[in-house]
């Protein structure tokens, strides 16, 4: 069965296709001064962007990991999540606190879903 690395590079691959499964990495915003819900809108329109390049959609996400440096910023990740997330379609989840790889990031989000 074929392997389809999307956007590799060196030490990772934003996304990597291996039969109907697609696996992406843990995704950060670009912009680190955006709030916790401008951070998350930005990880979740990569996240779109990844799915669309591997073949799939969010209504086809099965299971999302989610890091925050600050678990009281839950409830906001939550608003742009739940207005994110396909009706009906909502995967599997989890969400703990974290620290995150470099200052000013907020957010990390990874998720597999089916082709």
């Amino acid at each position: 069965m074929s392997v389809q690395r999307i956007n590799a590079g060196a030490r990772m691959s934003s996304a990597v296709v291996h039969g109907n499964t697609v696996y992406l990495a843990g995704l950060t915003a670009d912009d680190r001064t955006l709030d916790v819900k401008g951070q998350t809108k930005q990880i979740l329109d990569k996240v779109d962007k990844f799915l669309k390049e591997a073949g799939t959609d969010k209504s086809k996400v099965l299971s999302a990991n989610i890091w925050l440096t600050d678990i009281s910023t839950w409830s906001q990740m939550n608003e742009v999540w739940d207005a994110w997330v396909a009706p009906g379609n909502a995967p599997a989840r989890a969400t703990v606190e974290a620290k995150l790889a470099a200052p000013g990031l907020s957010v990390e989000i990874m998720v597999q879903a089916a082709k």
